[in-house]
Parts: structure tokens; sequence; C-alpha cells
């Protein structure tokens, strides 16, 4: 291989590296959630029902790493180990930790999980 084409692909894959988003490449592979509708509620208490269902909160699973809110309008989402991040729609910039194939719980936004969880209830179908 000649020395320019060497140089060439070696800038070219400097540029991609200097592209990807930051912390796209701390090792975590890409997943995807299983398809589906998801239902969130918060605890409840000890007068009343264990869980308190926030109809507004939930969303279903779809192909192509993308969701649709209770509204019925469309987003998508990326998944980096356990942590899942809604990129765009109306979810845009919530954050979940994974825990086990079929439960997430809303990060705050200094990382510590919070108290709204989200439940895959069905899937697509």
């Amino acid at each position: 291989m000649k020395t320019s084409h060497v140089l060439i692909l070696t800038s070219l894959a400097a540029a991609i590296a200097a592209a990807v988003p930051s912390g796209a490449q701390d090792g975590r592979p890409l997943r995807t959630l299983p398809h589906g509708a998801y239902q969130c509620a918060l605890p409840g208490d000890a007068n009343g029902n264990a869980v308190k269902p926030l109809e507004s909160e939930g969303f279903r699973i779809l192909p192509g790493s993308g969701y649709r809110d209770a509204e019925g309008k469309r987003g998508v989402y990326l998944l980096r180990g356990t942590e899942l991040v809604f990129t765009s729609g109306s979810k845009k910039g919530q954050r979940f930790r994974r825990l086990g194939n079929n439960t997430l719980k809303r990060l705050r936004p200094n990382g510590a999980v919070g108290r709204l969880s989200c439940i895959r209830v069905g899937s697509t179908g």
C-alpha cells in the first residue's frame, strides 16, 4: 500500500473518531430493548396502592431503536450497556437504568436512580 494511501486512511479514521459523540467510545455495547408496551409508575404508600401508575409516562418500544409515547408521538432511543437515553421525540434527554430484561428505572440529572419505574407488560403484535 502506498504511503499516501496510508496517510489518507489514517486521517479518515481520525476524522471519524473525532466525529463520534463523547462517551460513545466507552466500551459499552450498543443494544436494543425488547419490543412492546412499557407501563410506568411511582411507588405508593402504606395507606393506599402499592404503586401509582402514570399512564402519561408509558411508551411502546418499536423496531429500529424507536419508541412511541402515550400520545402516539415517535422518537428514537440509544441503549449502551445498561443506560437508556431517549435521543429524540417527546422523551428526549430522559435517561433510565435497565434492571433485568423488562424493568427500567429513571435516572435523576445527577445520575442517581430515581423513583419512577417502567415495566414491559406486553410484546408488540
